[in-house]
């Protein structure tokens, strides 16, 4: 089972961005499945009529989940059906693959082979769906900068670009029209095990900064 980590994330600006990118560099190492230091990420977030991952964002729910269907640079060879949980303000996630087919044909309302798939999360999004009345809601895109430190477990990301669907939710369409999220900043999130590294807090630190509750997809319902 996934154990829950400690994190953070500070809304930062484009000159913050580059500081603090020269300083990974220097101490920590680019994710290994990253491209020229980079990649980018396409999400389609799951919620129900009434909003319930949304409003409880932004209400500081302390136990709330949220599920989403992800895949990287273009490649839907590899999906992913995750469900992010966070509790007492430390987080985790559960992953489960799907096959481009399922994951369109969850997008098409076609779930019938769901709770025979054999995989305990699509199985539990499917009871969700039917319970909770969640459904795809939005597209969310952006670019990521990885970077990770072996000890403590550490990653940290620097998140920029991030764009909307709207309420298109067809994200396996490559010409699925993009929007940016209003003037969104970009997002550097830490992420750890037991504990969290000087060289990496002095990599990070920015003066005036204050770690605050961000959320994309919140960010990207800004137009409904």
């Amino acid at each position: 089972m996934p154990q829950y980590r400690h994190e953070w994330k500070h809304a930062i600006n484009l000159a913050d961005r580059i500081a603090i990118r020269q300083r990974l560099r220097a101490v920590a190492q680019p994710d290994e499945h990253a491209r020229d230091g980079r990649y980018w990420i396409r999400s389609l977030y799951f919620d129900n009529l009434a909003d319930k991952a949304l409003r409880e964002k932004i209400d500081g729910v302390n136990r709330r989940e949220k599920f989403r269907i992800r895949y990287y640079n273009g490649d839907v060879s590899l999906l992913h059906l995750e469900k992010k949980s966070k509790l007492n303000g430390l987080g985790t996630k559960y992953q489960a693959p799907l096959t481009a087919a399922e994951a369109q044909a969850i997008t098409d309302g076609q779930w019938d082979w769901m709770p025979t798939s054999g995989r305990p999360l699509v199985q539990e999004l499917y009871s969700k769906m039917k319970s909770q009345g969640l459904r795809p809601k939005t597209i969310v895109d952006y670019t990521r900068e990885p970077f990770v430190y072996a000890p403590g477990n550490v990653r940290v990301t620097l998140d920029y670009d991030i764009r909307t669907g709207l309420r298109c939710t067809d994200f396996l369409n490559p010409d699925c029209v993009t929007v940016p999220a209003g003037d969104a900043p970009t997002i550097l999130e830490v992420k750890w095990d037991a504990f969290l590294p000087a060289v990496i807090q002095d990599a990070v630190q920015l003066g005036g900064r204050h770690a605050m509750a961000f959320s994309k997809y919140a960010a990207c319902r800004i137009y409904g």
